[in-house]
């Protein structure tokens, strides 16, 4: 499937920015550049981008954008970008014959409502616009913001900034059929240029309806006060569902502020997973040497890759770099990390006392490590699946081994570090296995 961009427009309210406001960097990435890696991401490569003021610049960026990233990129022209945005989606009558998304350059916005989008079928001559019920959306500028009422059928009855009565707004996210380009030149034809007044006409004809995103994020990246809530609200999506609760309530509050500062190098994701990987070695010689300094500073040294750790990941989405290798480089330098650390520690606690209880617990504690590791995928696979988007779940996993870990060297206490560890990953793991038995 197609997608039209609209990119015409001065955007005068970012212009200390940057003069091409599709060019701003949002966490160093150029909004538009956001909204199509966000595109590519739900399947689509295929895009028609609609250039007006400052074209040549952001044609230019577009085409070596596009060769770096293997995108297909067509240029269209808007020479009447001054007026409103309707002509620019009229830019793509010729070229477009089709379905097709339409998205706005300055719109970011959760990928999975393009992915969800996408499952819903266009009769002939219909539109879809994606809205959000929520009226209490405090990203959203209630003055500025393009506003919907929608009847109880999910069909749009008007839509206009300035509409008194109405029950959405919209996202500026559509699923178009070519229809909306014969209404846009008939609102064109009366006078109005705008894409509100294209969508009006196809309302009238019951041609319109919407589609609910469900309290997904999207905000429209128009001002300095919207790009610094686009800005949170992104850092705020890195937590994942998935997250244990040290890493959901410590590490991950520090780890995308390192994130945020890593974003202006060329660090890649695989370094900072090596970089974290050293950091865990480091820390387990520390336990090999013996003494309370060398194991706390070895469980500071964990507690610190523990938290670089997530920088990866959020390095990797932020950019858009994401891949399997890097989370299967990531996750096996994990293991490595996790034996050296409770082998050192097993280590450190037999010299202590020279008990061979010390190391069976040791040994049950690597074994319970790592079958924790190995159950999480079909774990977190399954929870995610049967519950809420954006809800978290109870989990047991590697941010807890390494937190407690830290703890235990801050009160010089090994053995129970490695007592704890055993005895929450392996009963960790027979929940899960009880969980698994119960779904099947």
């Amino acid at each position: 499937m197609k997608c039209l961009i609209i990119a015409a427009g001065e955007g005068s309210r970012l212009s200390n920015r940057g003069d091409s406001k599709p060019l701003v960097p949002l966490l160093e990435l150029p909004l538009i550049e956001r909204v199509i890696l966000n595109a590519k991401g739900a399947g689509i490569t295929d895009f028609y981008i609609v250039t007006g003021y400052n074209g040549e610049k952001l044609r230019n960026h577009l085409d070596r954008f596009a060769q770096n990233r293997d995108l297909k990129i067509t240029h269209l022209r808007n020479n009447q970008w001054e007026k409103e945005n309707g002509l620019s989606v009229l830019a793509a009558k010729k070229e477009i014959n089709e379905n097709f998304f339409l998205l706005m350059s300055d719109h970011i916005f959760d990928k999975s409502i393009l992915e969800d989008l996408m499952q819903e079928k266009v009769a002939d001559g219909e539109i879809i616009l994606a809205v959000d019920y929520n009226l209490k959306n405090k990203t959203v500028d209630v003055d500025d913001v393009t506003k919907v009422l929608v009847d109880n059928k999910g069909r749009i009855i008007n839509i206009g900034k300035n509409i008194r009565k109405y029950n959405a707004y919209d996202t500026g996210i559509f699923l178009c059929s070519p229809a909306i380009f014969e209404a846009l030149e008939e609102s064109s034809d009366n006078c109005d240029t705008s894409l509100s007044a294209g969508i009006k006409i196809l309302a009238k004809q019951k041609k319109a309806r919407v589609f609910d995103i469900k309290g997904k994020y999207w905000i429209d990246v128009d001002d300095e006060n919207a790009f610094k809530k686009a800005e949170n609200i992104l850092l705020a999506d890195l937590i994942k569902t998935s997250d244990g609760p040290v890493s959901r309530h410590l590490n991950r509050y520090i780890s995308t502020r390192i994130s945020k500062y890593l974003l202006k190098t060329n660090i890649t994701p695989n370094q900072i997973s090596l970089f974290s990987f050293i950091f865990s070695i480091v820390g387990a010689l520390f336990f090999f040497f013996g003494g309370y300094a060398n194991l706390l500073i070895g469980g500071i040294l964990a507690q610190i890759s523990s938290i670089i750790d997530g920088c990866d990941g959020e390095i990797a989405r932020l950019k858009f770099q994401t891949s399997e290798f890097g989370r299967w480089y990531d996750a096996v330098l994990d293991r490595y990390a996790d034996a050296f650390l409770l082998f050192g520690l097993t280590y450190y606690a037999y010299f202590l006392g020279e008990n061979l209880l010390y190391l069976f617990i040791g040994f049950l504690a690597i074994i319970g490590a790592f079958i924790n590791s190995y159950t999480a995928d079909k774990y977190d696979g399954l929870m995610k699946k049967n519950l809420t988007r954006g809800k978290h779940y109870f989990r047991i996993g590697r941010d807890v081994r390494i937190g407690v870990i830290f703890i235990g060297t801050l009160i010089n206490q090994p053995v129970l570090i490695l007592f704890i560890i055993a005895f929450l990953m392996n009963t960790e793991n027979i929940r899960r296995i009880l969980i698994f038995y119960n779904k099947k």
